[in-house]
């Protein structure tokens, strides 16, 4: 079997990444999910696997916590990852605080050390150059270049400051930058949409940080009729010589996909090649997935977020499961702390787990969902003291990427006899929906209609499996969950 796009068939947006040897590093924007920055590590560019995230909490505001607010399509964007010097170095920001990060660690797995960058960066981009001076580019339609401090730390007194890119294009302008020099020559890679077309990769290259950056859009390709265009992404080169892009492309709720693009050189010109034409590598089946079944008991995988940064006070793991107490007061799903979440992968996957409901109080929820604007969830609550199984959706009303007024309704209520019960969540992302299920005497009964998955710039991100306990009441009642299987069917 011979990979195909997108390498990873999962939400993994904003992709940057470097070659350290013959390994291949690539970090993505993980927004409001926590732990972030995740860090993947690959031999050919194809097969990748986790190996770390690059902070845990932030631990600066209560909308980060999900009080008083939240975070959703905030928190950090379209990071970069370099090495230099035996130290690696990732730069990000985030929309929330407005403020620029900069973490870095000797060892990719880390630990790995928070600091500041005075100042705020649009999806920036960092160059050590070759004389020891360093400068971040960054913006969005106007793209500058500004020299740094040598520790990163600020913008250097007296360094170098200038637009360097400057766009007028009706439509979203020159952003998503990534910038490298190479044989002397810089290069500059950027997303570009401009009005009619899809999107598009833009590419500019100069002598010197001081001349014009001379260039333009040098792919428009959608790979497969969609017109949804691949960019934002940068250039990397194999130990062989070869040269790719990385980029990624629109796939409607699941999210934007990484997608390798060959590049021949024309002179000193990198050119990206239309078509799926990429490495030709076997799938190593032998990897570690990206995505885990897992049994909740004395512990989680770190391949599981949590939406927003959890609360530790409220969550116990024991040989019996994963305990959450149910916080609130919330209304949904999409106000509950605690909710526990996976990427969702492939084009059709399975997600089921098993909960003790015993413990819940009047007017708590737990159960399992379909997290997003638009989001689904099959949940065991309590209604004047009984046990009811409820579906509640959110259907968009607009087709639009923008969030709309619609208000989430009870679909569903069936009344429940038993304390255990075995929930599914069955996606199919060639049709953007989920279809819930309860296990009823060992058959898996499907609860209410297939439910509409939407991806929107509220969440701006791909459709996730959660495990969500929360309370429209008091904070107080408790479940257990255990027996997490996840299965992708193609």
């Amino acid at each position: 079997m011979k990979a195909i796009n997108p390498v990873l068939y999962s939400d993994f947006p904003d992709p940057d990444v470097i070659r350290v040897g013959e390994t291949y590093y690539l970090v993505t924007t993980t927004m409001h999910f926590f732990p972030g920055a995740q860090i993947l590590s690959s031999r050919d560019l194809v097969n990748w696997q986790h190996e770390a995230y690059a902070y845990d909490i932030f631990g600066e505001t209560e909308k980060q916590q999900l009080k008083n607010g939240g975070i959703y399509g905030q928190g950090m964007w379209a990071p970069c990852l370099r090495y230099h010097d035996g130290v690696f170095h990732l730069v990000f920001c985030c929309n929330d605080t407005r403020r620029c990060y900069h973490y870095t660690a000797s060892n990719i797995r880390g630990p790995w050390e928070k600091h500041y960058i005075e100042g705020f960066y649009h999806d920036p981009s960092v160059l050590f150059d070759d004389d020891g001076r360093v400068y971040i580019v960054y913006g969005n339609r106007d793209i500058y270049i500004t020299q740094l401090k040598e520790d990163l730390s600020a913008p250097m007194p007296g360094g170098l400051h200038r637009r360097i890119l400057h766009d007028e294009t009706e439509g979203l302008g020159w952003e998503g930058s990534h910038i490298y020099k190479i044989d002397g020559k810089y290069y500059l890679c950027n997303i570009h949409w401009p009005k009619g077309h899809m999107r598009t990769q833009g590419l500019h290259m100069a002598e010197s940080l001081t001349g014009d950056f001379i260039g333009g859009d040098v792919l428009e390709d959608d790979l497969d009729g969609s017109f949804r265009g691949v960019a934002q992404g940068g250039l990397i080169d194999t130990p062989d010589g070869e040269w790719y892009m990385m980029l990624f492309q629109d796939h409607g709720a699941e999210g934007r996909m990484p997608v390798l693009v060959s590049v021949k050189w024309q002179g000193n010109r990198p050119v990206p090649q239309k078509g799926q034409a990429i490495l030709e590598t076997d799938v190593d089946e032998t990897l570690p997935k990206l995505y885990t079944s897992d049994a909740l008991r004395g512990g989680i995988s770190p391949l599981w977020q949590w939406n927003h940064e959890p609360d530790g006070q409220h969550m116990a793991f024991s040989d019996n499961g994963l305990q959450l107490t149910c916080l609130g007061p919330a209304e949904n799903v999409e106000q509950a702390r605690n909710t526990l979440t996976q990427k969702c992968f492939g084009r059709q996957c399975i997600c089921t787990v098993t909960l003790d409901a015993s413990g819940l109080k009047e007017g708590d929820y737990a159960g399992i969902c379909a997290l997003q604007g638009c989001f689904g969830q099959l949940c065991v609550t309590v209604k004047n003291e009984q046990k009811i199984l409820s579906l509640i959706t959110r259907e968009a009303e607009e087709n639009s990427i923008f969030k709309s007024p619609e208000q989430p309704q009870e679909r569903v209520s069936i009344p429940l006899t038993q304390d255990i019960v075995t929930l599914r969540a069955a996606f199919d992302y060639t049709c953007d929906q989920v279809q819930f299920f309860y296990d009823q005497g060992g058959i898996f009964v499907p609860v209410g209609n297939a439910h509409p998955l939407t991806y929107r710039l509220d969440h701006f991100t791909g459709c996730r499996i959660g495990l969500c306990a929360f309370s429209q009441a008091e904070t107080g009642g408790k479940v257990l969950f255990r027996d997490f299987v996840y299965q992708v069917l193609s």
